[in-house]
């Protein structure tokens, strides 16, 4: 019994219907500041984090200002916390040397992190073909597994978990979703051309119905007569090896092939033509000159052809 005078602590109403479920969120759906060494990239992330131009100017960005928006991060059973978003903002902080960065922690489980982290970098300007491919199977994969479980049936996402639902959250038509999904089936030294744009993207769909023993082999085709593949060039690879016709010789013979663009197109290396011109000439100045010379040239002919 409390002693007269003393004061006594009532609990609120609001403290007596909280259940521990809402005590527990309230806790977990707050900004921290974490020390960097306790994070984690999202596991199979897809994004590349580079050490490029883009992030030399976050972490001059950073260093400067700190962490202006804060990242997303779900707490792992056995310590640390696994970045969802702001997997380039934790490696620019590290880069400036900050021990800790302001995470909103939240708890998820794997099919609804997998979500969040995808969209979440979509949202990005200048994606790489890679990137795009792996995160609409990722976030397709963990759609289809939300969809299969009872306990979600009723949520959101579990209204309309196909491609078509994929492509409309990202903007795009379900057959674009496809066509990138394919390119998770090229080699890794494939897929890097594609990133770097010596191979397209249409092209590159179909050269992912190659096995990996044929685009390994295709690789050896491209690299002996320095060529890129067109979609007609593309499109007859894969129905050799649909047909069982895929051979080393076969890929050297179409991949030699004069395309059209090239029969209309004259290319010159460039030390071929520096020769006959200044060091301080740029390309443009090159070609100007060139093209001046070869109306001279016409004229020239044309009168001797009169006389």
């Amino acid at each position: 019994m409390p002693k007269k005078g003393e004061n006594i602590s009532l609990t609120s109403y609001d403290d007596l219907f909280e259940t521990d479920e809402s005590r527990a969120e309230s806790q977990l759906e707050r900004v921290q500041n974490i020390p960097v060494r306790e994070l984690v990239p999202f596991k199979n992330h897809p994004f590349k984090v580079l050490d490029d131009e883009a992030m030399l100017r976050t972490t001059e960005s950073i260093a400067e200002y700190g962490v202006l928006t804060p990242l997303i991060a779900r707490p792992l059973d056995h310590g640390g916390y696994e970045i969802i978003s702001g997997h380039r903002r934790a490696h620019a902080a590290e880069l400036a040397g900050l021990a800790e960065v302001p995470v909103l922690v939240r708890d998820m489980d794997d099919d609804a992190a997998t979500v969040l982290m995808v969209d979440s970098n979509l949202q990005r300007e200048n994606i790489l073909p890679s990137e795009r491919a792996f995160a609409y199977k990722m976030k397709l994969e963990a759609m289809k597994h939300q969809g299969s479980r009872s306990d979600l049936t009723s949520t959101q996402l579990a209204q309309k978990l196909s491609v078509e639902k994929v492509g409309e959250e990202a903007g795009v038509s379900k057959d674009t979703v496809r066509r990138f999904i394919r390119l998770t089936n090229l080699v890794p030294d494939l897929l890097d051309l594609v990133d770097c744009k010596q191979i397209s993207f249409n092209p590159a769909v179909e050269l992912s119905y190659l096995s990996p023993e044929e685009q390994e082999t295709f690789l050896q085709a491209m690299d002996e007569v320095q060529a890129a593949p067109s979609l007609s060039q593309a499109q007859r690879l894969k129905k050799l090896a649909q047909e069982g016709n895929f051979t080393m010789d076969a890929a050297r013979e179409i991949m030699n092939e004069v395309k059209k663009g090239d029969l209309e197109r004259v290319t010159f290396r460039n030390e071929q033509l520096r020769k006959y011109f200044p060091r301080s000439y740029t390309a443009q100045q090159m070609q100007d000159t060139i093209i001046k010379l070869l109306d001279q040239w016409q004229k020239k002919k044309s009168r001797e052809h009169e006389r």
